[in-house]
């Protein structure tokens, strides 16, 4: 597809930057923007869809399209941009506009991600999609694969990866202060929404205002349900989203999986396992332990993930702030659910309750109070914001050329969060306790004569008539 001289111009400056898995320094960026000419199609704009199309917006880049598959939403979203052209398809959106475009926003449930970005990516469009970047595995190293082919600008919408306390605490963990860490541990609030329930029965008319095709997209079709799926609660069901896992840890994890190298686990096992309730919504509550080799000599550590009011054991817990403690005892006796995030080192512990990683503790704080932190390593992003528009300046001006590192959750990144991430949604399928031995390159258990299900068939699934991945 023809590009105009702006628009070449553009990917030529940003193609080394938009795929590299970052770990290099720092750079001045210019005060002047040079975004004229950038144009934006949107795919999703309720919900998340509504702030990320508003914060690309707000960066100088023309909104020329706006796909959702709710009218309604779309009619709102007309408001803002009353020059932008409405489609409840974005197969159509994007073969209508064709070069008029150079990035494109995907922020849709989880399982429309991959197939939404796949078709931008063949196009040569910039991509900027929200967490977790795909619904299945082998989808996530679909879109890591592309984006580095297609040398363009990627983005995952994991917000926290932007701040300058996040960068801090990744560089204080990789600086060894703690020791060799042998195990992290991530406990989150979530889920919010409706899991352990089975299909509900029956079926009500489709409203005129919905393009129900067009949101199942490539999962199996099934009759729509007033509030069941659409708009929210679609997290919860296998079909649609990823559970806890998917929805939070590409948040959660985040830190410690970028200092330690937490990609590629050798083996994943649910340590606790209700199921999933009728192969439809993930259970309740969970407890899953992800292994992970020697990597570039750091020693052998296991990640552990707790969702539903599931906690590390007290002997973890212990080590905690006090105040924290105190919140722990009461989730305990049934109060208010917590999250966080406990690096375990030879040395002392990494603690952090921001499920975005930008506020840690080092503990126990008596062998720590007179630490500082190393000098930086990784890059400051220099805009005053919040996370959300921070992430989006970091990839508006990538795109540009201005910010030479690039974006750091780009998809060769965030592809391979992702990928280790749905690992994990693969123990869910089998008996409690069960240990999957997993072999990353090729993404795929290698004992699955040992396990009461062949989980190789859930690293990918066939998709419905008239969607695809693109290439």
């Amino acid at each position: 597809m023809a590009l105009s001289t702006t628009r070449r111009r553009f990917i030529g400056q940003s193609a080394a930057v938009g795929t590299a898995f970052w770990l290099g320094g720092q750079t001045q960026v210019k005060a002047r923007s040079a975004l004229e000419g950038l144009a934006a199609a949107c795919v999703g704009v309720g919900g998340k869809g509504n702030s990320d199309s508003s914060h690309i917006a707000g960066l100088g880049v023309s909104i020329v399209g706006i796909c959702d598959v709710d009218r309604g939403t779309l009619k709102k979203k007309n408001r803002e941009f009353p020059d932008a052209q409405s489609w409840t398809d974005f197969r159509e959106m994007l073969d209508a506009l064709g070069d008029k475009v150079d990035i494109v926003t995907v922020s849709t449930a989880d399982h429309t991600h991959a197939t939404a970005a796949s078709l931008a990516m063949s196009l040569g469009k910039h991509v900027y999609c929200q967490k977790p970047l795909t619904w299945s595995i082998r989808e996530a190293r679909h879109l890591r694969e592309l984006a580095a082919a297609k040398g363009v600008v990627t983005q995952m919408g994991n917000q926290g990866t932007s701040g300058d306390g996040f960068r801090e605490a990744v560089e204080v963990l990789r600086s060894g202060v703690i020791g060799d860490v042998t195990s992290v541990h991530v406990w989150t609030n979530r889920p919010v929404w409706p899991q352990a329930v089975g299909r509900p029965a029956g079926e009500d008319p489709v409203p005129d205002s919905v393009n129900w095709d067009a949101w199942i997209g490539p999962a199996p079709m099934r009759p729509y349900k007033k509030g069941v799926y659409h708009p929210f609660k679609w997290r919860g069901w296998v079909d649609f989203g990823t559970g806890a896992l998917g929805d939070m840890a590409c948040h959660t994890t985040n830190l410690p999986v970028m200092a330690l190298q937490l990609f590629d686990p050798v083996a994943v096992t649910a340590v606790r396992n209700p199921g999933l309730y009728e192969n439809e919504t993930f259970p309740a509550s969970s407890h899953l332990m992800f292994e992970f080799p020697e990597r570039n000599g750091l020693v052998p550590c296991e990640l552990h993930w707790y969702d539903g009011g599931e906690l590390p054991s007290e002997d973890l817990t212990s080590q905690l702030p006090e105040s924290f403690q105190k919140r722990i005892a009461e989730q305990r006796q049934g109060g208010r659910k917590t999250s966080g995030m406990l690096a375990v080192g030879t040395k002392g512990y990494l603690f952090s309750a921001d499920d975005y990683g930008s506020r840690y503790h080092l503990l126990p704080k008596e062998r720590f109070v007179d630490h500082e932190p190393p000098e930086p390593s990784l890059p400051r992003i220099p805009f005053r914001g919040g996370g959300d528009e921070r992430q989006k300046w970091e990839f508006v001006h990538s795109i540009t050329g201005e910010h030479k590192p690039g974006t750091m959750s780009n998809f060769g990144y965030a592809g391979r969060l992702t990928e280790t991430i749905l690992i994990g949604n693969l123990a869910l399928r089998v008996k409690e306790g069960e240990r999957i031995q997993w072999d990353a390159k090729n993404l795929k258990a290698t004992n699955v004569s040992e396990l009461s299900v062949d989980v190789n068939q859930f690293v990918h699934r066939e998709y419905r008539d008239g969607w695809k991945l693109y290439s």
